[in-house]
């Protein structure tokens, strides 16, 4: 496939090229998420911290784009 032909995601910051597989990293924050059950919740309060440390985490990785989930 030639450059010229390629789909990419044109972001503030970089460039997602969209020819290729991507991955998602999905950090959900609300104590009724289908997935984790609130993990992020502590005496019914959201751990902010704990959230973003998971969230920079799957940046870490190898997550291209995040999903956050409110």
């Amino acid at each position: 496939m030639s450059n010229t032909s390629r789909l990419v995601w044109q972001l503030r910051t970089r460039c997602i090229l969209l020819d290729q597989p991507i991955f998602m990293g999905i950090v959900n924050v609300t104590p009724d998420s289908f997935s984790d059950g609130g993990q992020f919740y502590r005496n019914g309060r959201l751990d902010v911290s704990a959230a973003v440390d998971y969230a920079m985490k799957l940046a870490v990785d190898g997550a291209d784009i995040l999903d956050i989930g409110a």
